[in-house]
This record gives C-alpha cells, structure tokens and sequence, in this order.
C-alpha cells in the first residue's frame, strides 16, 4: 500500500453520490453552464454529473479524497454505504420530503446508478478523477470557470470548523474564475449552518458577491437553497 493510502482510512470515508438529474436540480444548472464553463466538482464523491456532462460535450473535472483508492474498491465500499445510508434515513423518514424520491428504494436505486455511473467513467477516463484534500487543491489559479460543492461545507458544521470552512472556500475561489455554487445552506439537523454569516462576511471581504438562490431538489427537510458565489 502506498504512503498516500496509509494515510487514509477507507473505512472512514463515507462514499456515497448524486446522480446526474439530481445536480441538474440542485444547482439549477442549464445545458449553457455545462457545454459554456470548465467545471470542478469538489468534493465529488460517487456523483455521476462529471460522466454525464463530460458524454455531453461539458468540461468537469472532479476531485475527491477518495479517489485515492481503485475504482472497484471505492465500489464496493460505496455500496455498503448506501445500504447502511438507506437504513439511517428509513429510521427518519419523517426528517425528508419525499418528493423526487418516492420510497427508500427508489433512494437506493438512485444510489447505486450514480456509483455504477462515475465507477465505469472513473474506470474508462481516469483523468477526469483527481485525488486532493480541501483545502489544498492542485491547480493554478483561475483553472475553471465555475466550481460545484455538495454536501460537504456546511453539511457537516458540527465536524469540521469556521477555519476549516474559510480555508475550503479561500481555496475555492483561488481556482475558480467566475462562479460557485454550494449545496446546501444547513447542517445535518436541517438548520442553518452556524458557519454561514461568518462565511458571508468573508465573500465579501474578498470582494466577491453572494446571492442565496432556492433550489430545485429537496430531499432533508429545509435543505434547498444554495449559495452562489461570485465575481463582480
């Protein structure tokens, strides 16, 4: 095993994805900002919008920590974290909205398709899937046009801390040119995140501005809203 990988502890990373449909209607994204923009999704997880929008004509370079590891064994991984994510949500059904998904299964089998998707694309165009740990990213500055965060900033405000969270967007928007958008605005009891004033404050130290734009997709209760972040 490398020193890369005894580093990381695969049992600690939780590898789950979105599909494709469902970033559409998160981001509210358009066919013009996939095909017009060089994208980053970061972190990426086992999302299949870099595959799907990559097939489409797009530019989507994901990033991930754990794309340390082989595809397959990222798989299986994913797939015990579906079945054992899929039991957590069906003890607290009453804390979703369900909406875009009609059962717990179809939860799963949107799951499963959106790690079967960016496995077989991670297997097919490895270049795509880059390894890196917010908030160190490698690119040079301005590298893309619009950057995607789902399910990391914010999400998990009790885990990670205002440093952490002011870093991750520093970093961010060093290698974004235009645009950024972050899914969602709350933490995982589905309020809002206690980082996002002292985030807001940031953006606009840095001279960016922010517009907090209701989504398309909700699915936890109070979680559709994201953040656009961008120059003026």
């Amino acid at each position: 095993m490398s020193e890369l990988k005894q580093g990381l502890d695969l049992e600690r990373i939780i590898f789950i994805g979105r599909t494709y449909e469902e970033y559409i209607a998160m981001f509210n994204l358009t066919e013009a900002d996939i095909l017009q923009n060089e994208i980053l999704d970061c972190p990426a997880g086992a999302c299949s919008f870099t595959a799907y929008a990559n097939q489409m004509g797009g530019d989507v370079t994901a990033v991930d920590l754990a794309f340390a590891f082989e595809p397959e064994e990222l798989k299986i991984k994913g797939l015990q974290d579906i079945k054992h994510g899929v039991e957590q949500v069906e003890k607290v059904k009453a804390g979703y909205l369900w909406t875009y998904f009609d059962n717990t299964e179809a939860l799963k089998q949107h799951r499963i398709r959106a790690l079967e998707d960016s496995t077989a694309d991670r297997l097919q165009h490895p270049s795509r899937y880059l390894h890196a740990v917010l908030p160190e990213l490698p690119f040079a500055d301005d590298s893309f046009d619009m950057t995607l965060s789902a399910h990391l900033l914010f999400m998990y405000s009790e885990r990670l801390d205002l440093a952490f969270h002011q870093a991750a967007l520093l970093e961010l928007m060093r290698v974004t040119r235009r645009e950024i958008r972050i899914f969602p605005l709350v933490d995982q009891q589905s309020e809002q995140s206690v980082h996002l004033d002292p985030i807001l404050a940031l953006i606009e130290q840095e001279q960016w501005q922010t517009e907090v734009c209701t989504s398309s997709y909700e699915f936890q209760q109070n979680a559709n809203q994201y953040l656009r972040i961008y120059r003026p």
